[in-house]
């Protein structure tokens, strides 16, 4: 299965490493654009002077992970397309022409599920599909979870406990399922 993931769930680091866990786990295979991933770099500049930096240098490391992940379209496919937001049509526009089954995103207004459908395309949560997942090999996304959860420890200097943690990032269907 061939998900495009929006930048909203590249951003927010531990629902991005949920993901890329269950992807590297083999569970679907990751798709993006430049322009996503351009976009997530330039968000993080909110974290402060080196948060553009850490994120360039990720975008760099997911590059050299999945190298087939990158989606260019056609340029005539972004003027046939329409979204009630102008500035999210590059998004639909990388699933078509990646072939994607869905769009995983947080954005679920801007992503009009009869409008994907028209395409072929559905949108899922990121806490819907990795809940999903979990139902389906909760031993892989436990494990997965765990992982995030020792590395979020690690980096902060924080003992994070694994509920408060998945529900922060915005995870809480699958922080329940974990607890």
């Amino acid at each position: 299965m061939k998900l495009l993931l929006d930048t909203c769930v590249i951003y927010p680091t531990v629902m991005r490493e949920m993901l890329l866990g269950v992807a590297k786990a083999g569970l679907f295979e990751p798709l993006w654009s430049a322009r996503i991933l351009e976009e997530w770099a330039r968000a993080a500049r909110k974290i402060g002077p080196t948060g553009e930096v850490q994120a360039r240098a990720e975008v760099a490391l997911l590059r050299a992970a999945w190298p087939k992940a990158e989606v260019v379209w056609r340029p005539s496919l972004e003027a046939r397309l329409y979204l009630p937001d102008a500035a999210d049509v590059h998004v639909l526009a990388a699933a078509i022409d990646g072939h994607a089954d869905a769009i995983v995103t947080l954005n679920a207004k801007d992503f009009p599920k009869n409008t994907l459908a028209e395409e072929g395309l559905k949108r899922i949560a990121p806490d819907e599909l990795l809940w999903q997942f979990w139902v389906d090999q909760p031993d892989l996304v436990t494990g997965v979870a765990e992982a995030v959860r020792a590395e979020a420890s690690r980096l902060s200097g924080e003992t994070w406990e694994m509920r408060p943690l998945l529900k922060k990032a915005r995870l809480p269907r699958l922080a329940k399922a974990l607890r």
